[in-house]
């Protein structure tokens, strides 16, 4: 069974298995099935936002949002700064009948885990701590 080359759905171009972005234009790569698309529209943009060198490594837990609405906004923070993500819902919560209810974890890639911690902190932590402007 021959494996299906990489494609670049920005510009077009080939690639072998070694390569998980367009070189040219730093797109993630997707395979070439005859009968799928390219992603359009509004997911060609958030593709595109993603930057090469916070999607390595394996899924780890830098957020838990209390719902869904949470998390997505969450993930969209991420993503401005190029960071991908994805959510899952934590363990031992289950609510079929509210879906969109329950806590979730937000998980980035290794390599993103860093600057999306960073990212996600409070303003106070990241200034070291030093607390509410107004208290001298």
């Amino acid at each position: 069974m021959a494996l299906v080359p990489l494609l670049c759905p920005t510009c077009g171009e080939a690639f072998g298995d070694e390569e998980r972005f367009c070189p040219r234009c730093g797109v993630p790569l997707v395979r070439a099935d005859a009968d799928e698309q390219p992603p359009a529209g509004r997911l060609r943009e958030r593709v595109r936002k993603v930057k090469p060198q916070y999607s390595e490594g394996e899924l780890v837990r830098v957020a838990r949002a209390g719902h869904q609405a949470e998390a997505e906004l969450i993930q969209n923070l991420l993503l401005e700064e190029g960071i991908p993500s994805m959510t899952k819902r934590s363990g031992g919560f289950d609510v079929p009948d509210f879906l969109a209810a329950g806590p979730r974890d937000v998980l980035v890639p290794q390599s993103g885990a860093d600057a999306a911690r960073e990212l996600l902190s409070p303003a106070d932590e990241a200034s070291g701590g030093a607390g509410d402007p107004r208290e001298v």
